[in-house]
């Protein structure tokens, strides 16, 4: 880590620190992140409940969600022997149950057991997703990707079941979600205050040059 008046800011370097520091500095500045909260089942049947906060959609056409094992978690473990996972919203009002499942129990035991989380049948897959989350994804392993001591693990989106009173106009709406996102350290965030905003087509942009001139804050 090195310091800098000239440019007013702190640099951290990759090659001049440890794994461990620079991975806390990463994780505190791409923030907030979602969270795919992971249950698999092994070859051997033991269903597995982890919250991963590398988590994204990765494709649209055909869909595609991924989230990431840093290391060899049980949840990269189970989808590459039983070839499928769900990953279901983390809500604010399972904020411990959350965390808790991201205890690193052995892989023989059943973290939502532990937990007291309730599970229930998925529609298509053979795996269970929670039942007090407003939605959950069924997903078919995609493949994966490694990358040094993590592994990208992609599902194909197969389902998506969301709680009846979370839809609205066709969609589900994020003040009946009410999911918890990951920050840096041991923060986690709700959502807070939500924005509302259209993006601008550049034909409307290039017409009226008052639309730069307020977003530049000019004048």
């Amino acid at each position: 880590m090195t310091e800098q008046s000239s440019s007013d800011r702190v640099h951290f370097d990759p090659d001049d620190m440890d794994t461990g520091a620079f991975y806390r500095v990463l994780n505190s500045v791409v923030v907030p992140r979602p969270i795919a909260w992971v249950c698999s089942r092994s070859a051997e049947g033991v269903l597995n409940l982890a919250p991963h906060s590398f988590y994204t959609v990765a494709c649209v056409d055909p869909p595609v969600v991924q989230f990431t094992s840093v290391g060899r978690k049980d949840s990269l473990t189970n989808a590459e022997q039983t070839r499928e996972f769900t990953v279901s919203l983390t809500p604010e009002a399972l904020f411990e149950q959350v965390n808790a499942t991201g205890t690193d129990f052995p892989p023989e035991h059943d973290e939502a057991e532990h937990t007291g989380v309730r599970l229930e049948p998925s529609d298509v897959v053979g795996v269970p997703r929670v039942a007090e989350s407003p939605v959950s994804i069924e997903c078919v392993l995609h493949g994966t990707v490694s990358f040094g001591d993590s592994t990208v693990v992609f599902g194909r989106v197969v389902h998506i079941a969301v709680r009846a009173d979370a839809v609205r106009d066709g969609r589900p709406r994020i003040e009946h979600l009410r999911p918890l996102a990951r920050l840096g350290g041991n923060e986690w965030s709700t959502i807070g205050e939500v924005k509302e905003i259209r993006r601008i087509p550049y034909g409307k942009w290039s017409a009226d040059p008052s639309i730069g001139e307020r977003v530049r804050g000019d004048g």
